[in-house]
């Protein structure tokens, strides 16, 4: 399987190769991945990680096979999902705690932005309290 891994002789610390087939925990699915982000916190990990590791957060895909226990989106489904490192792969095992179904009208580039700059922005936003009858200025959205 290919995947991007750590390779401290490539440039920026990264490179394309292969590696074995994720094993998936019962909780967790096999996820074709279609589409992946990059995080700035990601990329800078990348730099110091393991040579050999898999990195990379969100990712939007299929699923390749749904997971053993039985919860989560069954085989075929298009999925948006985070992973604490393994995303930038072609194949990826996913909790289903961490995968959500995706509508028809959402691409699966668009879905890959979702998690973790998503995710932050939301946090910030419930930070803030209540925000109706207010403005508010979002910097550094271009994820």
């Amino acid at each position: 399987m290919r995947a991007v891994l750590v390779d401290k002789a490539a440039p920026a610390n990264l490179s394309l190769g292969e590696t074995e087939e994720p094993a998936t925990a019962p909780s967790e699915a096999l996820v074709r991945v279609s589409a992946i982000s990059l995080n700035r916190g990601e990329v800078n990990r990348a730099q110091i990680a393991e040579p050999g590791s898999n990195p990379g957060w969100d990712l939007a895909g299929t699923i390749e096979r749904p997971a053993d226990d039985g919860t989560g989106p069954q085989t075929g489904a298009r999925v948006v999902g985070f992973l604490p490192s393994g995303a930038w792969a072609e194949l990826a095992a996913v909790p289903t705690n961490s995968l959500a179904e995706l509508p028809g009208n959402v691409s699966f580039e668009q879905a890959a932005t979702l998690p973790i700059a998503g995710l932050t922005a939301l946090y910030a936003l419930e930070k803030g309290g209540c925000l109706l009858d207010r403005y508010i200025l979002v910097t550094g959205a271009s994820g």
